[in-house]
């Protein structure tokens, strides 16, 4: 057994935080901010429940388990753990994480500076995977390459920028958009969703537990100790860079009070605080920001398909980095249309595993109880999704019995109540077994 020194803890923490923080981030709070106006507190606090808080505690959760998603996904049997995996491996990899990263650099980094009938896309997504399967071919030396080189940069930029938003501000908060007078918290929900980072969290448990393990520590409880630090530490972050974000949109209303996404809301900020150096920093920052979590994500989806299928990590790593090349030049808006009810689909059954996790000893037969429960927040997710993506299924009336279902949570109080009922039940049946 080893332990860490405090050099290598902080280096652990700040690698967790840039692994997250992705261009996704730092996009979705300026733009809700700047719509949300006087109501951007709702809005703040449902962003940072499903941005910050559950990331997080997704991250103990992993570090418990030694950073096992099967150990995560036992109560649901093996079959079903091993699709529920798989699926979240691909959301967060070659499907739509992976790619969205460099179309979301390519956006904001490269196309301000051709001229508008000039497409670069194919070109730089084939050199943008390149070097992030470089860095991904060596995961055991992430804590180094990452932390060392790519993470201090990435942090150092974003510092800057949180820093000017909390002391630049161009113009007072403007009256909410009309979405946002009475729906502000439930779309600071939603949009926490689409940073993905619930589900990163379930994958990038393997590369923080591995880095720890490569620095000599082994024994499970000082790795799952140093790993639950980490995880604070990014969530501590977290909360600093999304409130500043938020604060830049909302003071800047008189920039662009027309924009429809972050991306314009930061590119008229910088613009406006950093002058013609601003679009220069804003690429640096966002390609940056976009090539430190490709990295983290293929290196998390082949550690983990190396162990399903006999195929060596590194020809995972080209592989994922190849369909990802090919997916990100379908463009980042068909990429964001079809993950939007994918993933209000889906969470609700990995928060339930996730939130489960913590208490699943307390049932005598898990599976009996966890199982139904998860089986009931993929049907109410998938209904969301389902009208996410534009179609009707459910009557008015019956949405207006659901409560929460307008903010996309009508599977909450359902799965607790469902939960309860057969945690009593499994504890009345076996006792009268026994």
């Amino acid at each position: 057994m080893s332990k860490l020194t405090i050099k290598e803890i902080i280096l652990l923490g700040m690698t967790n935080f840039a692994l997250y923080v992705g261009a996704g981030n730092i996009i979705f709070p300026p733009i809700l901010g700047l719509q949300s106006g006087t109501n951007v507190t709702p809005a703040a606090i449902g962003f940072l429940i499903t941005g910050v808080g559950l990331p997080v505690i997704a991250a103990v959760a992993m570090a418990r388990l030694g950073g096992s998603m099967e150990e995560l996904t036992k109560p649901i049997g093996a079959k079903a753990g091993f699709i529920a995996t798989a699926v979240c491996f691909l959301c967060i990899g070659p499907l739509f994480a992976i790619p969205r990263t460099a179309t979301v650099a390519y956006e904001l980094a490269i196309k301000p500076f051709v001229s508008a009938d000039t497409n670069l896309l194919p070109g730089y997504s084939v050199f943008y995977f390149i070097i992030a399967t470089i860095f991904a071919m060596y995961p055991a030396k992430i804590l180094d390459t990452v932390g060392k080189v790519l993470s201090p940069i990435k942090i150092a930029a974003l510092i800057i920028l949180c820093i000017t938003a909390i002391f630049l501000a161009p113009s007072e908060p403007a009256a909410p958009q009309e979405q946002f007078v009475d729906g502000a918290f439930a779309l600071g929900i939603v949009n926490g969703y689409l940073t993905l980072d619930t589900l990163a969290s379930l994958a990038f448990a393997i590369i923080i537990v591995n880095a720890i393990r490569s620095h000599g520590v082994t024994d499970a409880k000082p790795v799952t100790r140093y790993a639950i630090m980490s995880g604070c530490m990014a969530g501590v972050g977290f909360i600093f860079i999304y409130i500043c974000l938020f604060r830049l949109g909302n003071t800047s209303v008189i920039l662009t009070p027309e924009a429809t996404n972050g991306a314009e809301v930061l590119s008229a900020y910088v613009s406006h605080a950093f002058g013609n150096f601003g679009n220069i920093f804003l690429a640096v920052l966002i390609i940056v920001a976009c090539m430190v979590t490709a990295i983290g994500l293929i290196c998390a989806c082949s550690s983990y398909f190396e162990t399903i299928w006999p195929i060596r990590y590194r020809t995972y790593a080209v592989i994922f980095a190849v369909v990802s090349c090919a997916i990100a030049n379908f463009g980042l808006t068909t990429l964001i249309n079809i993950s939007v009810p994918g993933l209000i689909s889906v969470y609700p059954m990995f928060i339930v595993l996730v939130m489960t996790s913590f208490f699943r000893d307390f049932f005598i037969n898990q599976r009996f109880v966890i199982a139904p429960v998860c089986l009931l927040a993929l049907i109410f997710g998938i209904n969301d999704g389902i009208e996410a993506a534009g179609l009707n299924i459910l009557p008015d009336s019956v949405k207006a019995l659901l409560p929460l279902y307008d903010s996309d949570l009508s599977w909450l109080l359902p799965s607790i109540i469902l939960c309860v009922v057969l945690a009593v039940v499994d504890r009345m049946v076996n006792k009268k077994a026994a």
